[in-house]
């Protein structure tokens, strides 16, 4: 699993020109999956965002979590983040998992992100997605096996 978080004060998704997904401050949430990632992976990824401190206390220190800020969540599955690039000019995309598998997964992620924050918006799986955001900061992390997963 690779998930790239980003701090902002708004993000929305579109379908075909219609917004199906829009939060206010938050994070904006990109969603990779393989097909050796698990529910229980999933579970403990959501956790963690949930603990993040990476927003900013009355001092300014980045001591605050999305929760402790009422911070909202908008998903958004790409496969992308698997790119590798190491051959030729285009990216293979043979780590990101199975469509069935992926698409179970990111469904199960939102859902299961509804028991940790006040909103929880999303895109649609294997659409054409537009994702407009305004980035806080910027403020970017990114989860992978061996880096907080």
């Amino acid at each position: 699993m690779k998930i790239v978080i980003q701090r902002v004060t708004s993000a929305s998704v579109e379908v075909e020109g219609k917004t199906v997904g829009a939060i206010g401050k938050g994070y904006l949430i990109l969603l990779g999956v393989s097909n050796e990632d698990t529910k229980e992976k999933v579970e403990k990824a959501v956790q963690k965002i949930a603990k993040l401190r990476i927003f900013s206390d009355a001092g300014g220190k980045t001591n605050l979590s999305i929760t402790d800020v009422g911070g909202e969540i908008l998903a958004v599955s790409q496969f992308t983040l698997f790119a590798d690039c190491r051959k030729g000019n285009r990216p293979s995309f043979v780590g990101a998992g199975s469509p069935e598998h992926a698409k179970e997964l990111y469904e199960y992620f939102i859902e299961y992100a509804k028991n940790f924050f006040k909103k929880v918006e999303h895109g649609i799986f294997g659409a054409d997605m537009k994702v407009s955001l305004t980035n806080d900061g910027p403020f970017t992390v990114i989860l992978e096996d061996g880096n907080g997963l």
